[in-house]
């Protein structure tokens, strides 16, 4: 007889565990409090056939996508067919609206777009990215891909040794500045630390890997949005023969002398082997561990007193028209006042320099708007609920929505926006904490300072509690849904070897 594992939650890192320990044998089960996979990988479908990625909706690293369906013998263009997008994105600048720069992944289009921004910082752009890609193959094999489990771990030589190479100690805008003058070309490069929830200004400058993830391997779109993915992710899962009940919110990890024996929803106990928890860790820790000694470090007090990561504003705008004028699927609008946009984000301010981010999904797959239309989904970085001081209330929500407007009125194509709306809605930090329990509204969940990166960060297998794990954002590796790919895949190696006493090679990586 197979053992059962129940998982708590099917956002993207519980259906990936679920779909590696199916596969390895397991009897799994998720348990999901809504009615759809995916969690934040979800859709919103709005009057008269207008479809939207509710959060994530740039694809890197497709290979980590692809390698879940692979493992399982499948292959994975039946499942997310992808096609590369290039340019990248398009970097519009609040001061030249007029003036936008397209970003591409060919190495001589974006040397010319470059030394187009500046010329004496182009060779400073390519220093910039020797150096990190040498940080990114050590992160990549040494520590992205493997737990740590014991403080040895990471406190021997030679890991000691690589993770001083990653220079951890500068910040992702210092960094930057070392090799690159010309504003411009420090923001398009920095502000990408916001894809993970911290500011360029305060995060450690490792994670500018992400854009040079972008530059040299590129950016990728599957046909029917991020939401294809969870789908996908669905159909596998259930294929494999595992089981998936939604609609059932877990009330709590049932857990007898610091060993957790499975759930307790809707008032009832459902007993298991194992327990994967893909619920935000921090709400986690603090609501459905309800054993104190098996919380370990992380009390109530000490869950509170974590940095959050920013949370974000979104608009979903369902439009009476084609955006033939915007060429691209993703477009950045740069406030020229970087620097204080972040400041205000993360000491919770009301914005009034922001920089957004427009996805027109449908210029890539018609079918998610109806013919002849476009929908535009519109994200903005905000400050999580417990940092903003002010409410998320309807006229906060008025004042962002008529910010955004007025910003996109500038740009040559959208100068009648708001008379070509058709259907709307909107998520706010207050969503993201009602519906996907993100600690604070934290889109991204904790924020990855140095202090909560690495062996810093709650790791996969509990501390205090045998067969208990946890998986996703808040979890190392981090937030992101390669990195919450690769999280899914600790977390089931690490189980896999607690019960087999396989150990498992991470050197191998």
């Amino acid at each position: 007889m197979s053992k059962k594992v129940i998982v708590v939650g099917a956002g993207v890192a519980g259906l990936a565990s679920a779909i590696r320990l199916q596969h390895a044998g397991y009897q799994v089960e998720i348990y999901e409090k809504g009615l759809t996979p995916g969690g934040k990988m979800n859709r919103i479908e709005l009057d008269g056939g207008y479809k939207f990625d509710l959060g994530p909706s740039i694809v890197m690293m497709p290979e980590i996508y692809r390698e879940l369906f692979e493992l399982c013998g499948r292959n994975p263009d039946d499942y997310i067919p992808m096609e590369k997008l290039d340019p990248i994105y398009r970097a519009y600048f609040s001061d030249i609206p007029d003036k936008p720069f397209d970003i591409s992944s060919d190495l001589t289009k974006l040397t010319k777009t470059i030394e187009s921004i500046s010329e004496e910082d182009t060779a400073g752009f390519f220093q910039y990215m020797h150096e990190i890609y040498k940080r990114f193959i050590i992160a990549k094999h040494h520590i992205l891909q493997r737990p740590f489990r014991k403080r040895s771990d990471f406190y021997n030589l030679a890991m000691l040794k690589k993770a001083m190479k990653l220079k951890p100690y500068d910040t992702a805008d210092s960094f930057v500045g070392k090799y690159i003058k010309n504003e411009r070309l420090k923001q398009l490069i920095s502000f990408q630390t916001l894809y993970i929830g911290i500011s360029p200004l305060n995060s450690p400058s490792f994670y500018t890997m992400i854009p040079m993830i972008q530059f040299l391997y590129g950016v990728w779109f599957i046909k029917g949005g991020m939401y294809t993915m969870a789908l996908a992710m669905e159909r596998l899962f259930k294929e494999l023969g595992g089981t998936i009940h939604y609609g059932r919110d877990v009330q709590e990890i049932s857990i007898h002398n610091r060993q957790a024996e499975g759930i307790v929803v809707d008032g009832q106990k459902v007993s298991s082997d194992y327990v994967v928890c893909n619920a935000d860790f921090p709400y986690a820790i603090k609501h459905l561990v309800k054993d104190k000694a098996a919380k370990g470090k992380y009390t109530d007090k000490k869950v509170d007193s974590l940095k959050y990561s920013c949370s974000c504003f979104l608009l979903y705008l369902g439009m009476d028209r084609k955006y033939e004028e915007i060429d691209h699927v993703h477009n950045f609008i740069f406030n020229e006042d970087l620097d204080q946009n972040l400041k205000d984000i993360f000491d919770g301010k009301k914005l009034t320099n922001a920089s957004f981010y427009v996805y027109i999904a449908s210029k890539m797959d018609p079918s998610l708007a109806p013919e002849g239309k476009d929908g535009l989904y519109i994200l903005m970085p905000v400050s999580d609920i417990a940092t903003a001081n002010y409410e998320w209330n309807e006229e906060t929500i008025s004042y962002y929505r008529s910010y955004i407007l007025n910003e996109l009125k500038k740009i040559r194509g959208f100068e009648n926006i708001e008379d070509e709306i058709v259907t709307e809605t909107h998520t706010t930090p207050l969503d993201f904490s009602s519906k996907f329990n993100a600690y604070n509204g934290a889109t991204f969940g904790l924020q990855p300072i140095l202090k909560q990166s690495n062996h810093y960060r709650p790791q996969s297998k509990a501390s205090h509690c045998e067969n208990l794990y946890f998986t996703g954002s808040s979890t190392h590796p981090g937030a992101g849904v390669p990195i919450v790919l690769l999280s899914a895949r600790i977390t089931a190696q690490e189980l896999i070897q607690d019960d087999t006493g396989n150990l498992f090679d991470y050197s191998a990586t």
